[in-house]
């Protein structure tokens, strides 16, 4: 295999990458250096202190000292003119105006507002000689995977997967056409296909340090860990990795320039960063989008990435994510090899 055109060129393709300390750093550094800032910025703390502001009028003193007596709030007397400008730069998440009737002013849009309405009235009610009809008790628990970021570390897998399938695989032909290295190459014994295959396979290999990189950074510093086959995950990350080296084959097909490519690039990953729940759940978007969203390579990967490490979900039961996945990727490599363009 090393004297063979594949074993050549996926050794170049290889020598490529690891020649590039930028390179490196956006495959292997840039997702574990954002797992630890997300994970960091949204790690599962509670609501803290809803900062609460009361305005001047009959007992304000009293009303203050009462909720800013609750563990949950944080309350103090503000003139009106003060008042307004927190509420409208969200620095409070409620005002409240003293008076018959308590007046509770808040922007009901704001999640953080609506649970400061829930947190004041309770402990006004309470302070007035309210009285619950029925007895409750909590048991709080906390289930895994239920966390932001067990729901990070797949997305930004599968987000990493795309972004080096694409970027790898587009730049390096872009380049090479550009400076008439594939006009040679074309006069060698080369099959053209080897030497798209050697892309994927070079990707194959690194593709073990990327997946052990993020998910071992995920364990050591957040204890995410994978409820499902470890084979599983291998499995569907590999796909992952040939599903986008055939569609980043696809997008540097023709383009002649680094900045025809950068912008088709840009354009095929952009709705998929946005759309594809890599930072939040695309369950966000409006059902008419929905067939659109989940049709998308990207959202199909991450759906299984999240299904084997969240929910333990075996490979028998992500079939149709996983056709979707295998799909893009055939297709894209077939009109790649028919469209190719070697001058």
């Amino acid at each position: 295999m090393r004297d063979h055109p594949l074993g050549q060129l996926t050794l170049a393709r290889m020598r490529e990458f690891y020649r590039e300390p930028e390179a490196i750093f956006w495959v292997f550094g840039f997702p574990i250096v954002l797992a630890f800032a997300l994970g960091i910025a949204f790690r599962n703390r509670g609501p803290g202190e809803l900062r609460v502001g009361v305005a001047p009028g009959p007992g304000d003193s009293s009303i203050a000292a009462v909720l800013d007596h609750s563990p949950a709030l944080a309350a103090r007397v503000l003139d009106p003119a003060e008042a307004r400008a927190a509420l409208r730069a969200g620095r409070i998440a409620l005002l409240v105006a003293p008076g018959e009737p308590v007046v509770y002013r808040y922007d009901s849009t704001r999640t953080e507002s609506r649970l400061a309405r829930l947190e004041v009235d309770e402990v006004l009610q309470r302070a007035r000689g309210r009285t619950d009809p029925a007895a409750v008790r909590d048991e709080r628990v906390t289930e895994p995977g239920s966390r932001y970021i067990d729901f990070l570390i797949p997305g930004l897998l599968g987000m990493n997967l795309m972004g080096s399938g694409l970027w790898g695989v587009g730049f390096a032909v872009v380049q090479a056409r550009s400076k008439k290295l594939l006009k040679r190459l074309m006069a060698t014994p080369m099959r053209r296909s080897d030497y798209l295959l050697s892309f994927i396979l070079s990707r194959l290999v690194f593709l073990v340090v990327e997946i052990a990189a993020l998910v071992g950074f995920g364990w050591v510093m957040f204890r995410v860990g994978i409820r499902g086959s470890v084979t599983a995950l291998a499995l569907v990350t590999v796909l992952g990795a040939l599903s986008f080296a055939g569609l980043g084959m696809l997008v540097a097909s023709r383009a002649r320039t680094v900045e025809a490519v950068s912008g088709l690039m840009n354009l095929v990953m952009l709705p998929m960063w946005i759309l594809s729940g890599t930072f939040f759940s695309y369950a966000r978007f409006p059902d008419a989008m929905q067939p659109f969203v989940r049709a998308l390579p990207l959202t199909a990967l991450n759906d299984s990435l999240r299904a084997v490490m969240i929910d333990g979900v075996s490979l028998a039961a992500l079939g149709v994510p996983l056709a979707i996945v295998a799909a893009w990727g055939l297709a894209s490599f077939s009109v790649a090899l028919r469209i190719f363009r070697w001058r």
